[in-house]
């Protein structure tokens, strides 16, 4: 069945996250993967990276599509780290992508066993008043992706001990941008901590940035023109 002009340019964006995940110096080489739901119908699936495929090679044919069931199709294997992106996907249907890399300062970070607390309020975009850090487990693991959803309970982004970060939002644009939020963090974390102690904002002030960001942050930028071009005041 021919592959339709939305589905091509979909699995274009998948490519086209990673090979701007290196380019932006958050991931390098193949290590990292990303995805993204086929539709809004959870029973469509995902589309995720192939493995072992570097990405300015990757065509949109190449991109795998996976079922919730755990199959997948095309002529690819998908990505060695497909169990998280598939148990992510089926436990958080706020979730629409995924974005995974091995960025120095969050891996870093994640090689120490360390979360990054509420040193700088925007933490809060990440879900909450820490970034938190998972328990070892092999890649590719089931273990991983159970430690991985832990990590991830009631926040949208975390890293994994010794290995990397994973950022996840409601499409692979807003998913790749907390990927490169959380790297700034993690470098800003590091950076502090060579000069000292930093002094850490309390949960409610959290709470209060995270509450300004839903009515008047980002999101709210992108839907108030998403609404004056419906009205035609663009």
């Amino acid at each position: 069945m021919p592959m339709s002009a939305a589905e091509r340019a979909l699995r274009q964006e998948v490519i086209d996250t990673c090979i701007k995940m290196n380019a932006l110096g958050i991931n390098q080489g193949t290590s990292g993967n990303a995805s993204v739901r086929v539709s809004d119908n959870p029973e469509d699936g995902f589309f995720i990276t192939p493995s072992s495929i570097p990405y300015e090679e990757i065509a949109p044919e190449d991109v795998v599509t996976m079922k919730l069931d755990g199959t997948h199709s095309d002529n690819r294997r998908p990505s060695s780290e497909w169990r998280f992106h598939l148990d992510i996907m089926r436990a958080r249907p706020d979730c629409g992508a995924i974005v995974h890399t091995h960025g120095m300062f969050a891996t870093t970070l994640a090689c120490l066993r360390m979360e990054i607390p509420a040193f700088h309020y925007m933490i809060a975009q990440a879900g909450g008043s820490t970034i938190r850090c998972s328990d070892y487990a092999t890649f590719g693991t089931q273990e991983l992706s159970d430690t991985a959803l832990e990590a991830l309970e009631g926040r949208k982004a975390c890293l994994l001990a010794n290995h990397g970060m994973i950022a996840i939002g409601p499409n692979l644009k807003k998913a790749l941008a907390l990927a490169v939020e959380v790297e700034t963090l993690a470098a800003m974390y590091w950076r502090t901590l060579q000069v000292g102690k930093p002094v850490i904002l309390p949960d409610d002030e959290i709470a209060r940035v995270g509450e300004k960001f839903g009515t008047m942050g980002y999101g709210a930028v992108d839907a108030q023109k998403d609404a004056q071009k419906k009205v035609g005041t663009a």
